[in-house]
């Protein structure tokens, strides 16, 4: 019979070695004690060995339960390591573009009074690269700042700080430094001379449906400014837009001329570089509102006042669906006394965007066929209230 005792004839004393741990029980103690041992046969001298009980502490984690948790953190680990090359990849990479083009532009007459032309009146550009007389009707251009910009554009809602450069033959600050293939890439394709994307405040998604002989005379006519030397910031883009705004840049590869002998064809090529879908078209979170297209109700608002534009869709009751030919050319023309001399002083209340002093300077046959292009469009119904 075999007997368990605490000290044997002929074995050394029993050295008891028992860890210790929190809320250990009377059961462990002699499990442990029960495995510091060997049962010992009395007739055949032979030791058998008793296999070690696993004890399992509190603190152990192991099981299926404990599993799950180990995938699910490694689980988590990979998505927010995904998330992050995701973000590094979009903050790296550049926009979408060509190589700037090898051109250089001939200087002409012809092609320098065209680009004074589009410029000017049918793009525009001085509405945001000028300082403007905020106090007059329609806001006219400060003579001697024509190219020099305007620093950070002053609408609300913008996101982040979005500076219209000098544009300008300046070496140091505005574009004299720029090749005419540069020139041309930011205008048509929105990327800089250093490949950065434009935000689309600068409307080249309209301006690369402009044909290679008109930016031509853009280049012309820009290279023709005075040298103005005036430093702006740089722009700031608010995360994550100023990853979403090098989506937006494309190539323009060769622009035709259009038909200037189709009547409706040339309506929509000046409609569509003048940017006017842009300006009378609802816009939710950057984003053009679909169905809306040029009946009006976007909102600019900035520090001297607000205006929502008006719908310029042939819609009868809320558009221009009841004016006839010979109006549209009237409403436009009647600001050639202010384009001319001066807009009288206004306030708030008839702040306005809408470019009057420039569209009126331009041929009854470029405001013809703009108007019968606008006939075209669907009719959407779209009341708006200008000044509410």
């Amino acid at each position: 019979m075999r007997a368990l005792s605490g000290v044997r004839s002929g074995n050394p004393p029993m050295s008891l070695s028992i860890r210790s741990r929190s809320a250990v029980t009377f059961q462990t103690v002699v499990a442990e004690a029960f495995c510091c041992y060997t049962l010992n046969d009395r007739e055949s001298k032979t030791e058998i060995p008793v296999k070690r009980p696993t004890i399992q502490s509190e603190g152990d984690v192991s099981g299926p339960a404990a599993k799950f948790v180990r995938w699910f953190l490694w689980g988590i680990f990979l998505i927010v390591l995904l998330g992050a090359g995701l973000v590094a990849y979009g903050l790296l990479r550049g926009p979408k573009m060509a190589a700037a083009s090898a051109v250089r532009v001939e200087i002409t007459p012809a092609r320098l009074e065209r680009g004074k032309h589009l410029v000017e009146l049918v793009c525009d550009c001085y509405a945001c690269h000028a300082r403007r007389d905020f106090t007059r009707y329609a806001a006219p251009v400060i003579s001697g700042t024509e190219g020099e910009g305007l620093g950070p554009m002053p609408l609300e809602g913008l996101p982040g700080t979005i500076v219209v450069p000098n544009i300008t033959p300046d070496k140091e600050t505005g574009i004299g430094n720029w090749t005419d293939g540069e020139i041309i890439r930011a205008i048509r394709e929105g990327v800089d001379k250093d490949g950065r994307a434009l935000f689309p405040l600068m409307p080249y998604p309209y301006y690369r449906s402009m044909s290679d002989e008109d930016v031509y005379s853009v280049v012309v006519y820009l290279r023709s400014l005075p040298p103005i030397k005036k430093t702006w910031p740089k722009t700031k883009v608010d995360f994550p837009v100023n990853i979403f705004i090098k989506d937006v840049p494309a190539p323009a590869g060769h622009v035709p001329e259009p038909d200037r002998s189709n009547k409706l064809a040339q309506g929509q090529y000046l409609t569509t570089i003048a940017v006017c879908m842009e300006c009378h078209t609802k816009n939710d979170k950057g984003q053009l509102v679909p169905g809306m297209t040029f009946a009006g109700g976007r909102r600019f608002a900035t520090a001297v006042g607000s205006v929502f534009t008006s719908n310029i869709t042939p819609e009868p009751d809320t558009g221009i669906g009841v004016w006839t030919e010979e109006f549209f050319l009237h409403k436009i023309r009647s600001y050639r006394p202010y384009a001319e001399q001066e807009s009288p002083k206004v306030g708030p209340e008839s702040f306005t965007l809408m470019p009057w002093l420039h569209l009126c300077r331009l041929s009854d046959e470029e405001i013809s066929a703009m108007y019968a292009y606008l006939r075209t469009l669907p009719p959407v119904y779209n009341s708006v209230e200008k000044h509410p």
